[in-house]
């Protein structure tokens, strides 16, 4: 299982937004940092098919990312998702299973399976209206799941949630890690700490870091700082 991004650019007039931005993927943990408007989310969006590339090529295991099979092997959780309030969670997931294609039967079984993996089982019959932020994460990354995906791509998924909430998802995410490709794209560094197996670093839409924690003599979050201290005095971009 491989996930080849090979010079992968996007580029607007004259901003270039991610520029040549390769590297191979195995299962694991990918936690992608970067400060506002390093590009982290154009990236995102063009590792989803969203975003159609200037430059460069995705592929997992040969299939290009504008291919329907592409498609089939990818979860995607975006930085702002949208649920409907006054669905249940269960029906929210059926719902978007049948929209995947799956069957009444099958969509029922799964979103069963689904709801009980991320803690939401005796939540599955209260409206979506009356859950806190991380069960409507957690609802989130159910619906990411439904066709099984081998690339599982997630965009600021803990933002808002609660130092308990943060913890069990940091869980949900490690356990997902083990047989699949998972990025977790985020400004939190203690997220990227405690769950990535490998650490991304964006700037300016460049890879300038990409390794293990332990490498990172001075710890994570120092090293971080170091590298967007320069950004954070201008005040950030946004992306």
């Amino acid at each position: 299982m491989e996930l080849i991004i090979d010079r992968l650019t996007n580029q607007y007039k004259n901003k270039i937004a991610v520029d040549r931005f390769s590297m191979k993927l195995t299962p694991g943990v990918y936690g992608l940092l970067g400060a506002n408007g390093a590009g982290k989310t154009t990236l995102m969006r063009m590792l989803c098919g969203i975003l159609k590339p200037t430059g460069g090529t995705v592929t997992f295991d040969g299939m290009d990312v504008s291919t329907e099979e592409y498609r089939r092997i990818l979860g995607y959780l975006p930085q702002d998702f949208g649920y409907y309030p006054n669905f249940t969670g269960k029906d929210f997931v059926m719902y978007m299973a049948i929209l995947k294609g799956m069957d009444k039967k099958q969509a029922k079984k799964r979103s069963e399976e689904l709801l009980h993996i991320v803690g939401l089982g005796e939540m599955k019959d209260k409206k979506i209206k009356t859950y806190s932020g991380g069960m409507k994460q957690r609802l989130g990354i159910a619906q990411a799941l439904l066709n099984r995906p081998k690339l599982i791509v997630l965009d600021e998924p803990t933002a808002g949630l609660d130092p308990k909430e943060r913890v069990r998802f940091r869980d949900l995410i490690a356990s997902l890690g083990e047989k699949n490709i998972v990025i977790l794209s985020t400004h939190i560094v203690s997220d990227v700490e405690q769950i990535a197996d490998k650490i991304l670093l964006m700037k300016d839409g460049q890879l300038i870091f990409c390794g293990k924690k332990e490498e990172i003599h001075e710890g994570l979050e120092e090293f971080y700082l170091e590298q967007f201290q320069e950004d954070a005095e201008r005040g950030g971009r946004h992306e």
